[in-house]
C-alpha cells in the first residue's frame, strides 16, 4: 500500500530573547497545527496511529534543535522531525543577542486505502 499525503501545513515561531532554537521550532509547529483539524480519520474509521507525520524545521543552526522534544509536542500519529538550514537569526547588536525565527512544514500521510472506499 502506498501512503498518500493528506495534509501540508506551514507555521512560524520565534524566540525573541532566549536564543533557543528548540523553543522557536516548537512554536512554529504549534502555529502549523492550529491551522488543521483532521476529521477525515473518524469519517473513514482510520486510527490516528496509522498516520505518519513528517515535520521539517528550518532554523539557522539545525544542530541546536532538540527534534525529540519537538516530536513529543505532536498530538497524533507517528512523528518524524528533522531540522534543516533555514529560518532567520536577527542580531540585536545593542544587547549582544539574536532573535530566532523558525519555520515548520508539517506533513501528514495516510496509509494507502485504495479499493477500500468508493465515492458516490
Amino acid at each position: 500500500m502506498t501512503e498518500k499525503r493528506i495534509i501540508l501545513e506551514m507555521g512560524t515561531g520565534n524566540d525573541l530573547y532566549g536564543q533557543d532554537y528548540t523553543k522557536a521550532a516548537r512554536r512554529a509547529v504549534q502555529d502549523a497545527l492550529h491551522h488543521s483539524s483532521i476529521t477525515l480519520f473518524s469519517k473513514l474509521g482510520v486510527d490516528h496511529t496509522e498516520m505518519r507525520v513528517s515535520v521539517t524545521i528550518g532554523v539557522q543552526n539545525p544542530d541546536k534543535v532538540d527534534c525529540d522534544l519537538v516530536a513529543a509536542d505532536l498530538p497524533r500519529g507517528r512523528a518524524e522531525v528533522r531540522a534543516v538550514k533555514g529560518g532567520l537569526d536577527i542580531d540585536d547588536a545593542q544587547a549582544g543577542t539574536k532573535h530566532i525565527v523558525a519555520t515548520a512544514a508539517v506533513e501528514a500521510y495516510l496509509p494507502g486505502l485504495s479499493g477500500q472506499y468508493k465515492l458516490s
